[in-house]
């Protein structure tokens, strides 16, 4: 056998080679379609979060016509389970489920593994949820006006509840304090129940809770409604008026929810699940599911859903910056 004989048969074996191992990962990058659709959660069950999940997931499976489980990986406010998705193969088998605590945390946990703006695909915006400033009954404030000035009047005696270190609970009441310039001390609980618990018993004074949190709380007269954090009022606590319309600023601090993708998941994919989305939020059940979270369906592109993100995580930024807040 001649040389050039011998290398044409080398330089098909090596062709054969590169095929397979080519094909091999075109298999492992697209699954079944009856591969289950994993909905990571990156909190812990019966939040709203997970409410979302767990509506939106069988509506999902039935039309794309397979299985989709919620994987809730709560943990380093949600940095644990928003890293899975950072990692996960974009076959189409993983996606997050995520609240506007995900921009928050790129910069309280600077040395982030991952930049949750630029290595997640936004597929669409789930939801809107507001939040309520209150305070407890024990505390003898009536309105904001009175947090404001007992605040000015006693610089850090008055103290404030949140669920944790960078929840929007948190960076909530600091854009309260920072746009009225008072100092408010701040007590992170593990969790919003033990955070409302020491509310009601009057161990702190005031906190911002989701309106379903804290719905049934105000109308038992538990605790006092201050002012909604958002630029119009809730159907749900007509007479509450906005921190604006109460003298306490712009404070505009609602939550968006939403879904987003791997790293390199295909544009088809991303357009075909937002189509997906977009239909099964406008369902008037999945309307009265989400209102018991007080939360109201929304829908976008997969492209302004990166636009608001965009512009959320520079804003919350700036405030982290300015307000020297830290996760630790």
């Amino acid at each position: 056998m001649n040389a050039s004989r011998i290398l044409r048969r080398a330089a098909s074996a090596v062709s054969l080679l590169a095929f397979a191992w080519t094909a091999s990962c075109a298999l492992a990058q697209t699954p079944s379609a009856q591969a289950p659709l994993r909905l990571i959660v990156p909190f812990t069950p019966g939040t709203g979060i997970d409410l979302i999940a767990r509506t939106v997931g069988p509506r999902l499976a039935e039309r794309l016509g397979r299985p989709v489980v919620v994987d809730n990986r709560p943990g380093a406010s949600g940095n644990i389970g928003t890293e899975a998705v950072v990692r996960a193969a974009p076959n189409g088998t993983t996606l997050l489920v995520s609240v506007n605590t995900l921009v928050m945390n790129a910069s309280l946990y600077p040395k982030l593994p991952f930049d949750p703006v630029k290595d997640l695909v936004p597929v669409s915006l789930t939801s809107w949820g507001q939040l309520i400033l209150v305070a407890s009954t024990q505390s003898g404030i009536k309105s904001a006006a009175d947090l404001i000035a007992s605040g000015k009047k006693n610089p850090g005696r008055i103290n404030y509840a949140s669920p944790g270190v960078g929840t929007p609970h948190h960076l909530a009441m600091e854009l309260f304090k920072s746009t009225n310039g008072v100092f408010l001390t701040h007590i992170p609980y593990r969790g919003t129940a033990p955070a409302v618990s020491d509310l009601l018993g009057g161990q702190v004074d005031a906190a911002f809770l989701p309106i379903h949190v804290a719905l049934q709380q105000i109308k038992g007269g538990r605790l006092v409604a201050l002012g909604i954090g958002s630029e119009k009022r809730h159907p749900l606590l007509p007479d509450v008026p906005t921190l604006a319309e109460a003298k306490a600023g712009k404070v505009n601090v609602d939550m968006w929810y939403g879904v987003f993708a791997p790293p390199g998941t295909q544009a088809a994919d991303v357009a075909r699940l937002n189509r997906e989305l977009k239909e099964i939020l406008a369902s008037d059940d999945v309307k009265r599911a989400f209102q018991t979270q007080g939360m109201h369906p929304a829908t976008s592109t997969p492209e302004e859903f990166q636009s608001l993100v965009a512009r959320d995580a520079v804003r919350w930024a700036t405030l982290v910056k300015s307000q020297n807040i830290t996760a630790e």
